[in-house]
């Protein structure tokens, strides 16, 4: 869509401007054939960074829209022509109110750039500044809002029987047989009573409790003898009475292993994110390190790894993401044939993730699975708009000589009603993704949207007098004889 929408613009202006349909095609072509083909690329760059990500989901996303961006610049630079050459096109040279509209926003940000430089600068360091605030709360459950049954009937559970959540251990005593061993029943059980303490853990299942209430019904169930035995011999005993009561067809299997060598324990928990179900298992770690050296194993359960995912996601993203951006900067360069233009370049596209991610620890504070990729996602979205803006500011100064106001003035003239049509329509589109009641597509689309419309303002309003601060050295003669000729 964008990659239409800028042809189209740059068509209907060379109508308006009073060029027969061929010559607009053909003008419109050669103003955008190079930065449409550099924002595809870029666009796929971003997506295929997701690659980097350990979710194989987000792989794929990544992936298919890589080759569709690709494919849509293919049809843009063929098909659309084609089409507008084919079609009627009544359109009567004039000179349209939104050219108008980004006239005057040209005027405004070229009078107030020292203003918009000083102004926007500390303010978007200030947004940055929050980032930290941001943490690592994933709680799945939530991924799913009230109006899916699961929630609903999930919820129902937590509030009046029990929670889903669970962390399991293989608690090994590191010889066959040796379950019935006191001294390892002892730290078994320490390790129960311990988690039994812990906040936010419902039940702790352990094979200890079986072996202390059967010692106290063979002792005429006396409440003394609610306790595990001392001597390994009748534990073992103990043991097997219980299993040859078992009804036919159930064993211990589920609690012990064949050869006896290890036990698992199981802390049913209530509905915690992951950062607690994260800080909880390593307190765990911590205890047995500190008082049962020999069992400590790591605990295991799918509410582990969807706790750790998420910080595994962020930082392999974080990687593709630097990936990324060292990629497009290199073709940023290579396709401007300046390395200060594309220095200057990194701003616009850096700023608009951060300054998105700044906002959402302000207001929310818990990033998750799905937003860990978002960063990755939106720098080859965000750079569409740097890179058309930023070629036709250097068309005006290369091919027209114009002066660097004059050139951001073209730009906007050329482009800026491209930028405000594609951005709107962007952030139409993952708003309505924001409305899914999956949380993974509606976090992902309303961080995607904030990060476009950030990135438009950067590039109205912080832009421009960047680059007016910056190219002003090597256009100073220009400038004093423009001067000198108005005078």
């Amino acid at each position: 869509m964008a990659d239409c929408a800028h042809i189209l613009t740059n068509f209907v202006h060379a109508l308006r401007a009073g060029k027969n349909k061929h010559h607009a095609i053909v003008e419109s072509l050669r103003l955008n054939l190079q930065p449409v083909f550099l924002t595809s690329l870029t666009t796929a760059i971003g997506f295929l960074s997701m690659n980097f990500s350990d979710t194989p989901p987000f792989r794929d996303l990544g992936n298919i829209v890589a080759m569709g961006v690709m494919v849509a610049f293919v049809l843009a630079v063929t098909l659309l022509p084609a089409m507008l050459a084919i079609l009627p096109a009544r359109i009567q040279p004039s000179a349209a109110l939104t050219v108008n509209s980004m006239s005057h926003i040209a005027d405004f940000v070229i009078r107030r750039r020292r203003f918009l430089f000083r102004f926007l600068g500390p303010l978007f360091v200030l947004i940055i500044a929050f980032i930290p605030r941001n943490e690592l709360n994933d709680q799945f459950v939530e991924y799913f809002d009230e109006t899916i049954e699961f929630r609903r009937a999930t919820d129902f559970s937590i509030q009046n029987l029990t929670g889903i959540d669970n962390i399991q251990y293989s608690l090994r005593a590191d010889e066959t047989g040796g379950v019935s061993n006191p001294e390892f029943l002892e730290n078994v059980e320490a390790f129960a009573n311990w988690y039994r303490l812990q906040p936010g853990a419902i039940h702790i299942n352990t094979i200890t409790d079986t072996f202390k209430r059967l010692n106290k019904n063979l002792h005429n169930d006396d409440d003394s003898h609610y306790r595990i035995p001392t001597r390994r011999n009748l534990a073992a005993q103990y043991l097997l009475l219980y299993e040859m009561s078992l009804p036919y067809g159930l064993d211990l299997n589920d609690q012990i292993n064949v050869d006896r060598s290890a036990t698992r324990l199981v802390a049913t928990l209530q509905k915690l994110t992951s950062a607690e179900i994260i800080e909880l298992e390593n307190r765990a770690q911590r205890w047995m390190q500190d008082h049962a050296p020999a069992m400590q194993t790591d605990g295991s359960s799918p509410s582990i790894m969807f706790s750790h995912i998420g910080a595994r996601n962020i930082r392999s993203m974080l990687i593709g993401t630097s990936v990324a951006l060292v990629l497009i900067s290199m073709v940023l360069v290579v396709a401007f044939r300046s390395i200060k233009i594309g220095i200057v370049s990194l701003a616009p596209n850096l700023m608009p993730a951060a300054l998105a991610f700044g906002i959402w620890g302000l207001l929310v504070g818990q990033v998750g699975l799905a937003l860990s990729v978002v960063a990755a996602m939106t720098i080859g979205i965000v750079v569409d708009d740097t890179v058309h803006f930023l070629s036709k500011y250097l068309r005006a100064r290369r091919e027209e000589q114009l002066s660097t106001e004059d050139a951001v003035r073209y730009a906007f003239f050329t482009v800026g009603t491209a930028l405000w049509v594609t951005s709107l329509v962007l952030t139409a589109g993952f708003l309505g993704l924001s409305r899914s009641a999956f949380e993974v597509n509606s976090g992902m689309g309303l961080l995607t949207a904030i990060t476009i419309v950030i990135a438009l303002i950067a590039d109205f309003l912080f832009l421009p007098p960047l680059l007016m601060a910056v190219d002003r050295d090597s256009n100073a003669l220009a400038d004093t004889s423009a001067s000198a000729h108005a005078t």
